[in-house]
């Protein structure tokens, strides 16, 4: 199997950083998961703006030119490489160059493609089990809605979604409020209006999350970014979960609250399965 590091194709396995680096010390740098299809990266765009504002965020830059168009050339031959001709999955990680102390100004960043087959990431009939992550919460801040390489909660997170048997589990954030899952943004429906938790709320700016924002409304549905609790979502008529790789999943149990899935089908029919 092979990967890309800094545009040069490379075996995996193969070491590629040094002890210092600040992204295996400090976490310093973001990641982008996205679904290939046929060469492209679905909703393109919208992974290449969040990559630009989270590097921004995080002040770091690229020191040579790399575009949407370079990044999805260079996804599209690890894919061939590798001999993924279907849809796969691509992971791009960035992390700031060179080593040093955590307070190192140096803005120039490397990264790394890695890709893989997919597995059953589609709509599940049956629904998903979720639960609240009891031991950890998610911060309100500038750097939540980015996809940081410090990804320590949710890897708990997922954990304790494993030990007792769920599909995911749902993050709080400090506030005690419903910020998203380990994996994914959430969303409930609530007498034929359709919400999600606004990003000051601690979420990550999910790719699919937008393009909902943007389409839900086009396609006549009511549509509104609120905070909500526990309760709140236990009480509501349908709960999904959306990312950029498995589009939509419905929430059939959270914390033994019932829900449908009727609007979650149809958004998934109707907008995502046509992306």
């Amino acid at each position: 199997m092979f990967l890309n590091f800094n545009g040069e194709v490379r075996e995996e396995g193969v070491a590629l950083l040094r002890a210092d680096n600040r992204g295996f010390r400090y976490g310093d740098g973001l990641f982008e998961t996205m679904l290939v299809r046929q060469g492209k990266v679905r909703l393109g765009g919208h992974h290449f703006e969040r990559l630009v504002g989270g590097m921004g965020l995080l002040r770091m830059a690229f020191p040579r030119p790399f575009g949407l168009d370079m990044l999805e050339g260079q996804i599209g031959e690890l894919c061939a490489r590798n001999g993924h001709i279907g849809d796969c999955r691509a992971r791009l990680t960035v992390f700031r160059s060179g080593g040093g102390l955590y307070n190192a100004p140096e803005p120039d960043a490397d990264y790394c493609i890695q890709v893989g087959a997919l597995g059953n990431v589609g709509w599940r009939d049956a629904g998903l089990v979720l639960d609240v992550f009891p031991d950890g919460r998610k911060a309100c801040d500038v750097f939540s809605g980015i996809k940081s390489n410090n990804y320590l909660l949710s890897t708990q997170a997922g954990m304790f979604a494993v030990e007792r048997r769920l599909d995911d589990s749902v993050l709080l954030n400090s506030y005690g409020r419903l910020a998203e899952t380990t994996v994914a943004n959430i969303w409930w429906v609530r007498e034929g209006r359709v919400y999600t938790p606004p990003l000051s709320e601690g979420c990550v700016a999910g790719v699919m999350r937008r393009y909902l924002l943007e389409m839900l409304p086009a396609a006549g549905y009511s549509v509104g970014e609120v905070s909500i609790g526990q309760d709140g979502l236990a009480a509501a008529d349908e709960v999904f979960i959306t990312n950029a790789i498995r589009g939509i999943q419905w929430v059939r149990n959270f914390r033994g609250s019932r829900f449908g899935c009727r609007i979650a089908a149809t958004i998934h029919e109707e907008i995502i399965s046509k992306i």
